[in-house]
């Protein structure tokens, strides 16, 4: 599967977010009434297989760390798009220095074992105060 990442300038809530993101359970996603062509926050990358959208990455800079998220498309789960955002996620980090990429799984999310459980899989580790993951930045070489 080819895949291609294509950064947002400037990031808008568009039909495909809203299909992606905006259609997973409540707890899943915490973005709150996007409208449709509002620029979003943060820095945004859109995954495209044969020039159809099946994933996001997102990642905001905060006191030197990357928070982020991916989302992929439902019809395609179980494809290694999820470890393609994610590794593209850490080169866009490492390229900007930072040291670590977090990611909160709220308590409400509908499933919350699972994306821990693949998160840690992918080499994050819980924080000591429980609440976010994070995973340390390779140095940009």
């Amino acid at each position: 599967m080819s895949l291609t990442w294509i950064h947002e300038e400037p990031p808008r809530w568009d039909a495909d977010k809203e299909r992606i993101i905006g259609g997973e359970p409540p707890g899943t996603f915490n973005l709150g009434g996007m409208r449709l062509q509002e620029v979003v926050p943060g820095e945004w990358w859109r995954v495209e297989h044969d020039g159809a959208t099946v994933g996001y990455g997102w990642m905001d800079i905060v006191w030197g760390d990357g928070e982020m998220l991916l989302a992929v498309d439902r019809d395609h789960r179980g494809e290694k798009i999820g470890e393609f955002i994610l590794d593209h996620l850490e080169q866009e980090a490492s390229s900007r220095g930072l040291r670590w990429l977090h990611n909160l799984v709220r308590g409400n999310h509908p499933q919350r074992d699972w994306i821990t459980d693949w998160l840690l899989a992918h080499g994050f580790e819980i924080t000591p105060d429980d609440e976010i993951l994070r995973r340390k930045v390779p140095t940009a070489r």
